[in-house]
């Protein structure tokens, strides 16, 4: 039909997701690129070419909103009597991602219409917001942030507004934080991460991270709690584990921490049937804590043998190896491991799958990674909140094409079928 609308296929460049959209967005912005290049225009700024682009599809969606309020069109034939029509306008400027633009918002007589694209009393758009959130993930201070967008926009943007920006997550975040969680998860990791957090005076704060793998194999966040100085302690644990009770898991399978001491204890102490793994990673790294440097390749090559044994009993027969070459040289290194083995040999009755999950916390070491990539740039927190909306953000904030610490598990099925086998009445699924 000729009134229908031409439909063209698009990529979205964030995704590569292909769809379809009424306009050419490809033959538009190839339009405007080519005039900004003839007539030496800018694209963005006050007077570039995307801003006025952006202030015409502001102005239009406004009038068409108040069109659809009143019923009929400016100056149509249904106005005529009307009681409520058009009155007006007043000017209001708004951030957008492309800089400040000024657009009139259309009044009715009534006072009645309410702008759904631009709400009253508005004074940014969603992009502008997210943009700063954004940023603020990546850890530029408020300061860095402002100066950013002074030079994106080409106009100051205020240290104030950048904080009031990033305020508006902490509602979310609170909720986020207590928010119900299922009765049973198989798999929970725990770990802990160093802050420099200013309380009277800056001192080093451990947060503490729970992340949980659901039954359908999601992973996910479940909590973080900024502790009081003096390093991780087991009892400061007792009572994060405990909220996590409070808020709904009943039940954890298996939990993998680091080799705390008194950490099993408190875990056993909220979940009695849990099982509780030693993260490998943690005791490798404790090994060579205890060892001269020489020695490390060494060392981490024997302790590889140890935590690839097939059985229960070669694991057993390859660290009475490593103790009998080991011992003499570093008593404390051998006591450790002793004192942490019924912790550590769990998931040696698992298969492959299994232990990849269960050994070793790299899914919470690949989040605290992101986190020590997001704080590095601050010298120190003024507070715990400032601390916490930055790891919230970090937390949710999904990258393309890239492994991300929350989401879908690798080859969960076959997992869960390990699972069902062993703990099926105590996961529901039997």
């Amino acid at each position: 039909m000729a009134n229908e609308l031409q439909r063209f296929r698009q990529v979205n460049p964030a995704t590569g997701e292909v769809f379809e959209a009424e306009v050419d967005l490809s033959a538009l912005a190839e339009q405007l690129v080519a005039q900004a290049r003839g007539g030496n225009v800018e694209l963005t700024g006050p007077n570039g070419l995307l801003t006025g682009l952006t202030r015409q599809v502001l102005q239009s969606a406004l009038e068409a909103e108040m069109t659809d309020h009143l019923g009929f069109e400016r100056n149509g034939p249904a106005s005529r009597g009307a009681v409520n029509v058009r009155n007006g306008s007043s000017s209001k400027t708004v951030r957008t991602e492309v800089g400040d633009v000024t657009i009139q918002v259309p009044r009715d007589r009534a006072g009645t219409f309410e702008p759904q694209i631009v709400a009253k009393h508005q004074r940014r758009l969603d992009g502008f917001d997210a943009n700063v959130l954004s940023l603020y993930a990546k850890g530029m201070t408020t300061g860095d942030i402002a100066n950013h967008l002074a030079e994106m926009y080409g106009e100051e943007v205020s240290r104030d507004l950048v904080s009031t920006v990033t305020d508006r997550i902490v509602e979310e975040m609170t909720e986020w934080q207590s928010r119900p969680l299922e009765a049973v998860y198989p798999v929970i990791l725990i770990d802990a991460i160093m802050l420099k957090i200013r309380s009277g005076t800056v001192g080093n704060r451990p947060v503490y991270v729970a992340l949980g793998i659901d039954l359908d194999g999601h992973r996910d966040v479940l909590g973080m709690w900024v502790g009081p100085t003096g390093g991780e302690g087991a009892k400061q644990w007792m009572n994060m584990l405990t909220e996590l009770r409070n808020r709904g898991i009943q039940d954890a399978i298996i939990v993998c921490c680091d080799g705390l001491r008194g950490l099993p204890e408190s875990i056993r102490a909220t979940w009695p049937q849990a099982e509780v793994q030693t993260c490998v990673v943690h005791l490798t790294r404790n090994s060579l804590r205890f060892a001269s440097k020489k020695h490390w390749a060494t060392i981490a090559a024997d302790v590889k043998e140890i935590y690839n044994a097939p059985t229960v009993t070669a694991a057993e027969t390859r660290l009475e190896e490593f103790a009998e070459k080991w011992e003499a040289d570093y008593p404390a290194m051998i006591q450790m491991w002793r004192r942490s083995w019924s912790e550590f040999t769990p998931f040696l009755a698992f298969p492959i799958e299994l232990r990849k999950i269960v050994y070793t916390t790299n899914a919470i070491e690949s989040l605290n990674a992101r986190f020590r990539a997001a704080i590095r740039r601050r010298g120190h927190f003024p507070n715990e909140q400032a601390a916490l909306k930055v790891l919230y953000l970090v937390a949710r904030e999904r990258k393309i094409n890239r492994t991300n610490p929350t989401g879908e598990t690798h080859g969960w099925k076959a997992i869960l079928n390990v699972l069902a086998m062993t703990y099926g009445d105590r996961l529901g699924i039997n």
